[in-house]
């Protein structure tokens, strides 16, 4: 999620794997803030080909990274990697994308009634 008192830094939020220590990420670092920065979905078939791949994990062959929007911007992302190369298809992203519409969705939401804003 973006940090938000900071809305230059991706922070690492609930995941699965091995431990990381890219914890907060600069939006203009690594394939995340590439997302975050391009506005859009991010896939990468071979990571250990692409210079901006911040290393996680030395298993990881691919990557995917998907935009969460709330309110007209990036609040977040999803992010997920493989230890397959080329792991990610075009059904993958439609899903991905869907899932993204309906977290940013709740968050619109959420944010909304605990602000008391209507």
């Amino acid at each position: 999620m973006l940090d938000p008192d900071d809305s230059q830094t991706l922070v690492l939020g609930p995941f699965r794997g091995a431990p990381t220590d890219h914890v907060r990420i600069p939006v203009n670092q690594g394939i995340c803030g590439a997302a975050v920065a391009q506005n859009s979905t991010v896939i990468v078939d071979d990571v250990h080909s692409d210079p901006r791949y911040l290393a996680c994990s030395l298993e990881a062959r691919s990557e995917i990274v998907v935009p969460i929007r709330a309110n007209g911007a990036v609040a977040g992302e999803i992010d997920i990697d493989s230890h397959d190369l080329a792991a990610f298809s075009p059904q993958d992203r439609e899903f991905l994308e869907k899932c993204a519409i309906i977290v940013g969705g709740f968050m619109e939401r959420t944010q909304t009634v605990s602000s008391g804003a209507k």
